[in-house]
């Protein structure tokens, strides 16, 4: 290996890296505040990626109408668990969230969708859908559970993932798809080169980090955010109310699956399964960060990307399994280091 090649597997796996650093980071946010392992984060970057590859071509993706009928579907669950105690303003608030949303999102998806629209607006239609499922998916699968133990609520994670990838066959087909890149100009620097793409995935990237700390840190629902982390008995005691907590959690999570499929559409051909493999890899960045640290979670994930990517070269028949021994030692070390704790109960 040379000098240029050795440069060539470094950008790539710093790309990827970049990737997998946003969808660790939803991951332990999600766990953080909720305590779910959220599998289905991989669905979120297939849903993303491939409504905004159909929305491209004018086509109208199936998830917008799976948003409508689980925002339904929650205003059922709301209108169930009010039954005894039926109050008008939350009846029309959750109306207006659970069933006016979504419905308006699926008018303006079918109203703007064409062939000739904007990439700008396929991006924001596609947010705006997964974003919508995600906040559903919440309150259909993991809001009823959320004082259960982990173990519920990871078996509960994978049941949500196998429908929703079940889901995505049928709105996708078996068949890949390309999304049309962001932006088609091109850098060169030395020996590399790097397209428009690769630097909205390295700016979009470090944008959305800096965002987070700037959310977590300065905002009131940030702190809310961090109080439940912390100690979601505790949150509860002094007016933070956890369950829109688990929501806003979930919103994000789903946000940066969505942007993260967007980001890699344009590169690579992606399958309604394929997010799975992708998620995973974050999870890896995840877990060594101990499911808590965002900063070891970012530097972790840039290291599967490159890790990645030389086992690509050097033995690409076996650069999943490369990757996936990672955790190996990570999760030894864990079980011997970490102190033998209660679950918590509240």
């Amino acid at each position: 290996m040379n000098t240029t090649i050795m440069l060539f597997l470094l950008q790539d796996g710093i790309t990827n890296g970049a990737i997998y650093a946003l969808l660790g980071l939803a991951l332990v946010l999600v766990f953080a505040v909720t305590r779910v392992i959220l599998i289905p984060q991989g669905e979120f970057v297939t849903y993303g990626a491939l409504s905004y590859a159909m929305l491209a071509t004018g086509q109208v993706p199936g998830t917008v109408w799976l948003a409508m009928a689980m925002g339904v579907a929650a205003f059922g669950f709301d209108l169930f668990d009010a039954r005894r105690s039926l109050r008008p303003r939350r009846i029309l608030r959750s109306l207006a969230l659970n069933v006016v949303l979504p419905a308006a999102i699926l008018a303006l998806t079918y109203r703007l969708a064409g062939p000739k629209t904007p990439i700008a607006v396929n991006i924001a239609l596609s947010l705006l859908i997964v974003a919508a499922i995600g906040l559903y998916l919440y309150r259909l699968a993991f809001q009823p559970l959320a004082h259960t133990s982990v173990l519920v609520l990871l078996i509960s994670s994978v049941g949500c993932h196998l429908a929703l990838q079940g889901l995505g066959l049928v709105f996708f087909g078996a068949e890949g798809l390309r999304g049309p890149a962001l932006s088609t100009a091109a850098l060169t620097v030395g020996p590399l080169r790097f397209t428009g793409q690769s630097l909205a995935v390295y700016g979009l990237t470090i944008a959305f980090i800096i965002a987070l700390w700037l959310f977590f840190g300065f905002t009131l629902m940030g702190k809310a955010l961090r109080a439940t982390a912390v100690n979601r008995l505790g949150a509860r005691l002094v007016g933070i109310r956890t369950t829109l907590s688990g929501q806003i959690a979930f919103l994000l999570a789903s946000l940066i699956g969505a942007i993260s499929g967007i980001l890699i559409v344009p590169i690579t051909t992606l399958y309604y399964d394929t997010g799975f493999l992708i998620g995973l890899k974050g999870f890896i960045a995840a877990i060594i960060g101990g499911l808590v640290s965002y900063p070891l979670t970012a530097v972790a994930a840039l290291v599967v990307g490159s890790v990645e990517a030389f086992s690509s070269f050097y033995a690409s028949n076996f650069k999943e399994v490369i990757v996936f021994t990672l955790i190996l030692p990570v999760l030894m070390l864990r079980s011997l280091a970490a102190p033998e704790v209660e679950e918590e109960k509240d």
